[in-house]
C-alpha cells in the first residue's frame, strides 16, 4: 500500500542541483497505525483502516474509544481506509511511515479546499462583469437566466452565486521532491488543496504517464 495521511504545514521553496527554484508544499505525513483489517469474507471488501493524529480522550465518543481499546492502541484523531488487494499482509498495530514513498514518485493528493462562504458568479465561476462606468447599471450580476416564455424556468446547473469551497478536491500526478524520514516530512512539488494544518491523503497516482 503506497498511501499515507498527513497534515499540511504550508508552502516554501527549495533549489535543485542546477540552482532552479522549486515551489513545494510541506506535509507532515504519518506515522499512522493500522487499527483494523477488513477482508472480503467478513466485510465484503479488502481494506486497511488506519489512524493518524493525536487527540484528547474527551474529544472521542464511547464507540470510538471502544474501537481503539479493543485493538489495544492509543487514541487517534482521524480514521481512514485504504483499499488493498491483500489486507492479510498487514497486522493491527503495524506502523506505516513516510518511507513508503521516495523522491521522484508520482502521487495524488486529496484534501478539503478552503471555504470561501457565499460568493457571486464572478469569483465562484469566473464570469465576466459588466461595464463599471458610462451609465451602466449592470456590474457583477449573474446575467441572463434564459428565455422568458419558453421554457419559462432556469435550467438545472446554471452557474449562479452560492457556497464556494470546503469540498473534497484531488490533484493528480504531483511529484514528490524530497522525503525526510527522520522528521516525517514529505515535500510535494506545487500546491495541494486545503488550508494549513488540514488533513490530506497522499496516494500513489492512478495515472501511468
Amino acid at each position: 500500500m503506497k498511501g499515507i495521511l498527513g497534515k499540511k504545514l504550508g508552502m516554501t521553496q527549495i533549489f535543485d542541483e542546477e540552482g532552479r527554484v522549486i515551489p513545494v508544499t510541506v506535509v507532515e505525513a504519518g506515522p499512522m497505525v493500522v487499527t483494523q483489517i477488513k477482508t472480503k469474507e467478513v466485510d465484503g471488501y479488502n481494506a486497511v483502516q488506519v489512524g493518524f493524529g493525536e487527540v484528547k480522550p474527551k474529544s472521542l465518543n464511547k464507540p470510538e474509544k471502544g474501537q481503539f481499546e479493543k485493538a489495544d492502541l492509543a487514541y487517534k484523531k482521524f480514521l481512514r481506509e485504504f483499499r488493498v488487494e491483500n489486507a492479510t499482509d498487514y497486522t493491527v498495530g503495524q506502523e506505516i511511515s513516510v518511507d513508503v514513498f521516495s523522491a521522484g514518485d508520482k502521487v495524488d493528493v486529496t484534501g478539503t479546499s478552503k471555504g470561501k462562504g457565499f460568493q457571486g458568479p464572478i469569483k465562484r465561476h469566473g464570469k465576466s462583469r459588466g461595464p463599471m462606468s458610462h451609465g451602466s447599471r449592470y456590474h457583477r450580476g449573474p446575467g441572463s437566466l434564459g428565455a422568458g416564455t419558453s421554457p419559462g424556468r432556469v435550467f438545472k446547473g446554471k452557474k449562479l452565486a452560492g457556497h464556494m469551497g470546503a469540498v473534497r478536491v484531488t490533484i493528480q500526478n504531483l511529484e514528490i521532491v524530497k522525503v525526510d524520514a527522520e522528521k516525517n516530512l514529505i515535500l510535494v512539488k506545487g500546491a495541494i488543496p486545503g488550508p494549513k494544518k488540514s488533513l490530506v491523503t497522499i496516494k500513489e497516482t492512478v495515472k501511468n504517464g
